[in-house]
């Protein structure tokens, strides 16, 4: 692990890691319970991840028998963590009224349990109770997704219901007009079928994405998180910028099991920050760098966000495809980040970390060599055809055994006692990192529901590309729109799921293969942590760096430029994600992705070259909308544009190096 004791800042400054993720992270202002209420919570979570484990071990249950308890657990979680209003998270007991909605909320999934037969043979013919059920079973998970995820989920669930129950008020002409539907088929549909909140946003979230939560929250228990923040240090920290390159591979490697881009900057930003500022980065750089780096965690394989998984559902294909397919973008990206802060470092004349303030990367991975395993397990058991929840549960039992072997070389023996109760609280963590993807994938369930009861998926996509007049560019443009507003307030799996249902089928509808499609959407959804005005990763790398805010987020979206363009370039060039449109044969379709690779990093470093001012030497006026024009030229797919691209990306390195050659001469 790292010493912060090994860490010299300029300044002492005490930051505190819980009151920056309660203030831009949503599902960490929690109330922190002590007494009866916080061992009833800690009971609970641990049986919900017992519950997950069991099911993944042994087989889950049919339909609602497995997704109506997860969510209704889920739902009565928020009620006993979450308070009604962010100025009572202070409070240290639960009020008594969220005792009994908590109460109500597992009620409203026994009923599922309870009555599981009935409600089977009855096939629609909805009863009295059925109604009220599923009426107080929506209402709560509503209140539940306004407190844990944000308002704003509430009232895009709450848009798409009215619009269920009043839709055909609307005039024919209107694409958005649909027939009339009963109060009872719509409230019972969304609750008691498996077409709406219990559909397939919560079937994932109930087997496989519960299990990788579980899986991360290990890994990070055993140490691994750690020794590869030290293995990025070690590997990257003396180079120029070497702290800034070092945040950029530690954050990869941690957001791709962490699937929170605020949670990845707030824990690695920690450490990572400090040291950019000491090495001569500005504050709103440094925070720019991790909070760009933490997001990009999202998008990099072998275990992306949870929306990666949901994904798999909606295209109808194995996760290892969604993950491979992903491998050459996340590389663009990281790419892109990498090579501004290394120019910037440049420009600035910024070294790295003294070799005596660093660990030794060869000491590193003598001793730690064995901390892959778990990763490796997931990978291979993906790319062997294996399914999601084996991964998981394999990756979960590798990092056991790692737990073991730490603990045994750290206290040279084995204390059951003290690993079980280790375990235990690993077991509480899981339960806690999951609480929020259950509320949010079950709200999505409402908008799902009512876009498969409506039909407006397919007017949705029809109008899309009516707007856009047919055009590719347009419908792209107007996708990435929707994507990035509705991800400024609402969490990356939902605001996946609902694009996906919406906005994702234009694109299909215009000859974009489904895989590149739903990428896009999900690109976008997540990049919205770093996009103005409301980049909550940004803002989170500005609290721990004291910077400003918007400088910060304005940074970090010039510095994740790369997010913006790949998926452009992946659905204007689907070899990227390695879909071989043109029917080439094996050794062609090869050649094909090489180049294409190579010429889009060329173009990530013409755009970071031009934005950062700096090549081999300041770019003069000129060289900066030269560099920008080269890159944007190399990015896309054409030859015609690669080739004009290399010419005056060569043009402006050889202007500057003859420039820098008579300096040194004279």
């Amino acid at each position: 692990m790292i010493d912060p004791k090994n860490i010299s800042t300029p300044e002492q400054t005490t930051i505190n890691a819980d009151d920056i993720m309660a203030k831009y992270d949503k599902e960490s202002a929690y109330r922190r319970l002590e007494g009866f209420s916080a061992k009833l919570v800690f009971v609970i979570c641990v049986c919900w991840t017992l519950f997950h484990l069991y099911t993944g071990l042994f087989g889950t249950f049919p339909s609602t028998l497995q997704r109506a308890p997860h969510l209704a657990t889920g739902i009565s979680l928020v009620y006993l963590l979450y308070p009604a209003g962010s100025k009572l998270s202070s409070a240290k007991s639960i009020p008594w009224y969220d005792y009994l909605l908590a109460l109500a909320s597992a009620g409203c999934g026994a009923y599922h349990v309870i009555f599981y037969d009935q409600l089977l043979l009855r096939a629609g013919a909805f009863t009295s109770m059925d109604i009220i059920i599923s009426c107080i079973a929506i209402l709560l998970l509503l209140e539940a997704a306004r407190r844990v995820a944000g308002l704003i989920v509430t009232c895009l669930s709450t848009i798409f219901l009215l619009y269920a129950f009043f839709g055909h008020h609307i005039p024919r002409s209107i694409f958005l007009f649909h027939a009339r539907f009963t109060f009872k088929r719509v409230v019972c549909t969304e609750w008691l079928g498996t077409e709406g909140i219990l559909g397939s946003p919560i079937y994932v979230s109930s087997t496989f994405i519960f299990l990788f939560l579980v899986f991360a929250t290990f890994l990070k228990a055993s140490g691994v998180g750690d020794w590869m923040t030290n293995l990025a240090m070690g590997a990257c920290g003396g180079a120029v910028g070497g702290p800034a390159k070092a945040a950029v591979i530690a954050s990869a490697l941690q957001g791709t099991v962490s699937g929170s881009s605020v949670a990845n900057t707030v824990s690695t930003g920690s450490i990572t920050i400090p040291l950019m500022k000491k090495t001569g980065y500005k504050p709103e750089f440094a925070g720019a760098v991790e909070a760009a780096a933490s997001t990009g965690g999202q998008i990099m394989p072998p275990i992306m966000g949870a929306a990666a998984f949901i994904m798999t559902e909606y295209i109808g294909c194995p996760y290892s495809t969604v993950a491979l397919a992903a491998c050459v973008p996340a590389l663009l990206y990281f790419t892109g980040i990498f090579t501004n802060v290394h120019f910037e470092a440049l420009k600035n004349n910024l070294h790295g970390i003294p070799k005596d303030q660093r660990q030794d990367i060869r000491h590193l991975l003598a001793r730690g060599w064995y901390m892959v395993f778990p990763v490796i397990v997931i990978i291979y058991l993906l790319v062997a055809g294996r399914s999601a929840m084996t991964a998981a549960l394999w990756g979960i039992l590798a990092c056991i055994a790692i737990w073991v072997v730490e603990i045994i070389r750290e206290t040279h023996r084995f204390d059951v006692s003290q690993f079980c109760k280790m375990f235990i609280q690993g077991l509480n963590d899981s339960a806690r990192s999951a609480i929020s993807v259950a509320v949010t994938c079950g709200c999505a369930g409402i908008i799902v529901g009512v876009v498969t009861m409506t039909g407006l998926g397919l007017k949705m996509a029809n109008g899309i590309v009516a707007l856009a007049g047919g055009s590719l560019y347009l419908t792209m443009i107007f996708t990435m729109l929707c994507s990035l507003v509705l991800g400024m307030g609402v969490p990356t799996t939902a605001n996946y799921i609902i694009q996906a249902t919406i906005s994702a089928p234009a694109l299909v509808a215009l000859g974009v293969p489904a895989l590149a499609a739903h990428l896009f959407v999900f690109y976008f959804g997540i990049v919205a942590d770093i996009t103005p005005p409301v980049a909550l990763a940004a803002f989170a790398g500005s609290g721990i760096a004291g910077s400003n805010p918007m400088k910060t987020g304005l940074n970090a979206t010039r510095l994740g430029v790369a997010a913006y363009l790949v998926p452009y370039m992946f659905v204007m060039n689907p070899v990227l994600v390695l879909i071989n449109t043109g029917n080439w044969t094996t050794p062609v379709f090869i050649l094909m992705v090489i180049k294409a690779i190579i010429t889009a990093l060329i173009g990530m470093m013409g755009l970071a070259t031009g934005f950062t001012g700096y090549f081999r030497t300041t770019c003069r006026p000129w060289e900066r909308p030269v560099l920008i024009v080269s890159g944007l030229l190399l990015v896309d797919a054409g030859t015609v544009t690669d080739i004009i691209g290399i010419i005056l990306f060569g043009t402006v390195y050889m202007f500057q190096r003859l420039r820098t050659g008579k300096v040194a001469s004279a």
